[in-house]
Order: C-alpha cells, then sequence, then structure tokens
C-alpha cells in the first residue's frame, strides 16, 4: 500500500467501521483508517485472509483491528455485528459501506434469484447497515457514511446488468440518506471507483491488454491500485469535508 503522508488527528481514537475489509480495496481501507489510530473493525465473509488481514495489521495498529465474520445478506446478523463493534469500540462515527461483488451474468441467463441474490450483495446491505450504525452515530454526535459505488454504470458495460443496478442505485440511496440524517450531523456520501487493479480483478477478468486499452483513456497514466481509494475515503470521513454531504466522488485517473 502506498504511503498516505496526510494524518487527520479526528481519527484518533474513534470507531470505524468497514464492509467487505478483507481485502481488495476494503483492505486498504482499514488499513488506511488503522494508521490513522482508529479503532477499526471490519466485516467480511472469507476468514482465512480477513484473520491475517487483523493479525498483521494490529502488530502495528494503536489499537487492534477487529475481524466479524458475517453475511451482509443477513439483516440480523449486521444488526447484531454493529452493536458488537459498539460494544468494543465505542460509538461508531465512519461508515465505510464497500462489500460488493462485480460477477459477470449473462442478460439471457439471469433468473429471479439470481438477481435478487446479486441486489442483497451490492446494495440491499448499504440500506441497512446505515440503519443500524446511525443510533450510534447520533451518540457520537454525528458522523459520516462512505458508500462504494463505480463507474461501471456510466459506462455501458453489458457484462454485468444486474451489478450496474445496485451500483447506480447506491447513489440514489446515498443521496436520500444524506437528506434524512443530516440534521443529526451525519454526512452520507459516495465514491465511484474505476478501474482497480486488485489480486481478485487479475484472477478473474483483467488482461494485460484491458488495462492497457484503459489506460489509454485515463488523464493520469498509471495504473490504480486500492490505495488509490484510500486518500478520497479518508478525506469524505474528516473534518476537512464538513460541509460535504449527498455528493459522489469519482477516482478513475480522469477516464474520457
Amino acid at each position: 500500500m502506498a504511503e498516505i503522508r496526510t494524518q487527520f488527528p479526528e481519527f484518533r481514537d474513534r470507531s470505524v467501521l468497514v464492509s467487505g475489509g478483507g481485502s481488495g480495496i476494503g483492505a486498504a481501507i482499514v488499513e488506511g483508517f488503522a494508521k490513522q489510530g482508529a479503532k477499526v473493525s471490519f466485516i467480511d465473509i472469507a476468514e482465512d485472509e480477513s484473520r491475517e488481514l487483523a493479525q498483521r495489521l494490529s502488530r502495528d495498529s494503536l489499537h487492534p483491528v477487529r475481524f466479524h465474520r458475517a453475511d451482509l445478506r443477513d439483516v440480523s446478523a449486521i444488526r447484531q455485528t454493529v452493536e458488537a463493534v459498539a460494544a468494543h469500540s465505542g460509538p461508531i462515527s465512519v461508515l465505510v459501506n464497500n462489500a460488493a461483488r462485480d460477477d459477470r451474468h449473462d442478460f439471457e441467463t439471469v433468473t429471479e434469484e439470481y438477481w435478487d441474490n446479486n441486489q442483497a450483495t451490492n446494495v440491499r446491505h448499504v440500506f441497512f447497515m446505515s440503519q443500524a450504525v446511525a443510533p450510534h452515530m447520533r451518540a457520537a454526535g454525528g458522523g459520516a457514511i462512505i458508500n462504494m459505488s463505480s463507474i461501471a454504470f456510466l459506462l455501458n458495460m453489458p457484462d454485468f446488468p444486474a451489478y450496474s443496478t445496485a451500483k447506480a442505485g447506491v447513489i440514489g440511496l446515498t443521496k436520500s440518506l444524506a437528506g434524512k440524517l443530516g440534521s443529526d450531523n451525519i454526512r452520507v456520501n459516495c465514491i465511484l471507483p474505476g478501474m482497480i487493479v486488485t489480486d481478485r480483478q487479475m484472477k478473474l477478468w483483467l488482461t494485460e491488454d484491458g488495462i492497457a486499452r484503459t489506460l489509454e483513456r485515463q488523464c493520469i497514466k498509471k495504473v490504480l491500485h486500492a490505495d488509490a481509494i484510500v486518500g478520497p475515503c479518508l478525506f469524505l470521513a474528516s473534518d476537512c469535508a464538513s460541509a460535504v454531504s449527498a455528493q459522489s466522488l469519482i477516482v478513475d485517473g480522469g477516464i474520457f
């Protein structure tokens, strides 16, 4: 992970919760907040890599990084996990709704069951995580929710209609939650990553040729990795963004 030199003293000792924090962008965000001295907890379904991440980061972090296994399609599990996090780390003041799966699927073969499961995996939990965390943010005097969308739905990409629908929905949900929670001093914003090269993406979807074609369309001619999302996420959660809510920030190297 690239070093984030900027320090945000307001994160020290604050309770931060990240969903889908065991790998990829989520793991980079967990590490970013841990290096700021926050009490970081994260949710994931992949146990081995999540436990390894928590152990590795805890060796150097001010507070132990805590992993909670939960299936975010299970709303009762969401609520139980949020209460457990608040019990051991205090009222949650930052929530990053990062969990998602961008599985490719064919338009002609999508079933009702696949569609419903995809929405549960990619957008439904964003609402219920936010609903569960909001009372704790009120108790803390306010907070910040950062939701993860994607530029995929802006590019007419044909290979994941259910995923694209969910990620477009995340933006609408972000704006509605910002309107609802703003009077409680809770800000809600959204990040739209572009082509972020992770181990999973390289294993399943990306090719060197595909990466090169995307780089040709980026203003910034460098491959973006998960750490590219950390700085924007820290900013949106920080006091520097105290007047920023209901906004969507594209982080894609300037694709044109």
